[in-house]
C-alpha cells in the first residue's frame, strides 16, 4: 500500500468513497445527497493537505489534515479519514492514521483532536483508543443517526509533540 498526497486530478477517483461514507449517513455529518462539487470542496479545497492510500491502481483510503482552530489553538490539527467500502478491515485506517499523525508532525502540529467520532462507530472507536487517542469529551445526542437516532459524539485527543 503506497500513501501520498492527493491532486485535484485524483478527486474522480476518491468520490466514490466520499460519495458512500456520506449517503450512508452514519459516520459523517455530511448530506446524505451530498453533491460532488461540495464534496470536492469539503474533501479536496478546505483541508491543508488530503492523500490517499492505493494498491495496484486502486485507492483503498483517503484522509485530510487541517487546523482544528486559529488563533492559541492552531498548534491541534484535526484529521478526517475515509475507506472504501471493499479495503475495510485490511489495516487501511491504522496506515492512514499513523501516516496522519507523522504528516501533522512535519506540519508542525504538535496534537490532533478528532471532534466528532460518532459513539456507535464501533471500530473507529476502537482504532483510536488503541493508537492512542483518549477521549476527552462526550457530546449527548449530538448526531442523527439515520438507523439509531441520536446518538453521542466522542472528542478525541492525542498530544503528538514529545514536550
Amino acid at each position: 500500500m503506497n500513501i501520498r498526497e492527493a491532486t485535484p486530478d485524483d478527486f474522480d477517483a476518491l468520490w466514490p468513497i466520499i460519495q458512500s461514507v456520506a449517503a450512508a449517513g452514519e459516520t459523517y455529518p455530511y448530506p446524505r445527497d451530498l453533491a460532488k462539487e461540495e464534496g470536492k470542496r469539503l474533501w479536496m479545497e478546505l483541508p491543508q493537505k488530503t492523500f490517499l492510500a492505493e494498491e495496484d491502481g486502486r485507492v483503498l483510503g483517503t484522509y485530510y489534515i487541517k487546523p482544528n482552530t486559529g488563533g492559541g489553538g492552531s498548534h491541534v490539527c484535526n484529521c478526517g479519514y475515509m475507506v472504501a467500502t471493499e479495503a475495510r478491515r485490511r489495516g487501511v485506517a491504522t496506515a492512514l492514521c499513523e501516516h496522519s499523525q507523522q504528516t501533522a508532525r512535519a506540519l508542525g502540529y504538535k496534537a490532533m483532536q478528532f471532534n466528532l467520532v460518532i459513539s456507535t462507530n464501533e471500530v473507529a472507536v476502537r482504532l483510536w483508543t488503541k493508537l492512542g487517542f483518549a477521549t476527552v469529551g462526550r457530546l449527548p445526542r449530538a448526531f442523527a443517526h439515520p438507523r439509531l437516532g441520536y446518538v453521542d459524539a466522542l472528542v478525541k485527543f492525542k498530544w503528538l509533540a514529545d514536550e
